[in-house]
């Protein structure tokens, strides 16, 4: 298969070895400075570039017919108007916030541990996450999800970083050198604390799967999460 790398920073870099071991072939890799390149050359697209230069990517590979995997957060305002423009362009899209598949498997026992706590009276939740000092956004898009993965299962109505109220989870972003992403839901009581907790080791298990979300995408046309390539 070839691969289209759009942003070739770390995770980019990572992206292609671990491609190349699979079997593909990078056949472009587009820096973030980069703004006229040809992605029709490749099968499948896969983005990992900055917030301001993601919407264009992502169009560029819909114009192009190139099936496109996103990884890049903190363009979401924007979200609803690539989702519309990808069915325009009967495009493939898969944005995910995170592509490790431990987080992914964790972002359904959130999921799960906020309906069962919903119920119980006397637990107050807060969330922490940390990422690298190169990290853009904050809180992080994963933090982002979780939190939006307890909206839906209580009775909490928003988040918001550093502080919170009974209606809102408070998420605390820390940057700290050479940390590939640590995220922490924590539910506290006067008698215990009940925490579930995802630790990246490196940047390994992000890049392993966006490759398989590449995988997955190829050859076809729609709006797809990691749920649908996990079958979860």
């Amino acid at each position: 298969m070839n691969i289209a790398l759009l942003g070739y920073g770390r995770m980019g870099k990572t992206i292609e070895k671990i491609a190349t071991e699979r079997g593909h072939t990078i056949v472009l890799t587009v820096d973030k400075d980069d703004k006229e390149y040809d992605v029709s050359v490749a099968d499948v697209a896969i983005d990992f570039s900055i917030p301001s230069a993601a919407v264009n990517n992502i169009t560029n590979c819909f114009n192009a017919g190139v099936p496109i995997v996103s990884g890049t957060t903190g363009w979401l305002d924007h979200y609803d108007h690539i989702v519309s423009l990808c069915k325009e362009k009967r495009g493939g899209f898969i944005y995910a916030s995170n592509y490790s598949l431990g987080v992914n498997l964790f972002f359904e026992l959130n999921k799960k541990l906020a309906n069962m706590m919903n119920p119980i009276d006397g637990y107050d939740i807060h969330m922490e996450e940390i990422h690298h000092t190169q990290k853009l956004d904050a809180p992080s898009g994963t933090a982002i999800t979780l939190a939006e993965g307890i909206i839906e299962n209580t009775d909490k109505d928003a988040w918001q970083l550093d502080k919170g109220d009974d209606n809102t989870i408070p998420i605390v972003a820390k940057r700290i050198e050479n940390v590939p992403g640590t995220h922490t839901v924590t539910y506290t009581s006067a008698v215990d604390d009940i925490e579930i907790k995802h630790t990246a080791h490196n940047r390994q298990g992000f890049a392993l799967g966006a490759v398989v979300a590449a995988e997955w995408l190829s050859g076809k046309t729609g709006v797809f999460g990691m749920k649908d390539v996990l079958g979860l």
